[in-house]
């Protein structure tokens, strides 16, 4: 299983990007998929999360912020990030776990500049 990460890049406070996370095989078969980044000094921190049953879940630094999505035909993950903040700035890496086996992608970098 590979998952490969991109679409960061810089934009400026209260911008927006969305980030791409490549998957091998069919979405269906990964059973939870988040993102996590981690800021230079910083502890890592899980961002979003997506089940099989849609449910989703956020951390409240990004909750009404950024979205987390599947796009089953693409086979990608999706994470929109609206009104983008300097604190958002750090290596997003997506996550996946195929019968609670968990893959993890090489990460994309986000900068905020203010």
């Amino acid at each position: 299983v590979q998952l490969q990460a991109f679409g960061g890049g810089l934009v400026q406070a209260g911008g927006f990007l969305r980030l791409s996370c490549a998957v091998t095989g069919s979405l269906f078969s990964h059973d939870v998929m988040g993102w996590y980044r981690q800021a230079p000094g910083k502890e890592r921190e899980l961002v979003a999360i997506s089940t099989l049953g849609d449910f989703t879940n956020y951390a409240a630094s990004v909750k009404g912020r950024f979205t987390i999505s599947r796009d089953n035909a693409k086979n990608t993950l999706e994470l929109q990030m609206n009104r983008l903040k300097p604190e958002d700035t750090a290596v997003y890496y997506c996550i996946s776990t195929i019968n609670g086996k968990p893959y993890f992608g090489q990460g994309t970098l986000v900068t905020v500049s203010s």
